[in-house]
């Protein structure tokens, strides 16, 4: 019987590490790839010697207490590079205000102390960096109206 109990508790222990990981880092909801012709966010620099068309980066979005976006830069051979943890503003997208169709949708994320702003143009595991300038003051004015 102890034994039974032993394995019992040591079960519930690993159960609960496990749920207490999940609750601090979040639960992964969706993976994105960087479009190749798009530029890298401002928070991730080119590695020396390495050249945009030499790396990959993959965005991740997390759930918990808030959005948290984590970027992973890797090599032609998929060496991992780097990983940069960002912070979405919101909750949810954000949308122009003058399309009535459900994309484009824009994150703002920082990190590092930078924000850019992450386009998905259709529902697809590609994500682009935009630096048009009318979405850009769009979203910044509606940034600043939700603070």
């Amino acid at each position: 019987m102890s034994e039974i109990s032993r394995r019992t508790g040591n079960c519930l222990l690993i159960a609960a590490l496990c749920i207490s990981c999940g609750a601090i880092s979040g639960c992964l909801e969706s993976s994105f790839q960087l479009a190749r012709e798009s530029r890298l966010p401002k928070f991730i620099p080119i590695p020396p010697g390495l050249t945009r068309e030499d790396i990959s980066v993959t965005m991740n979005y997390y759930t918990a207490l808030g959005n948290d976006a984590k970027f992973i830069l890797k090599d032609r051979k998929g060496k991992k590079l780097a990983k940069v943890s960002g912070k979405a503003k919101r909750l949810n997208p954000l949308k122009l205000k003058s399309p009535s169709q459900f994309y484009p949708d824009y994150e703002a994320i920082t990190a590092n102390r930078v924000t850019d702003i992450i386009e998905h143009r259709k529902m697809e595991p590609i994500f682009y960096v935009t630096d048009d300038p009318a979405v850009w003051e769009e979203l910044m004015r509606s940034r600043a109206s939700h603070h």
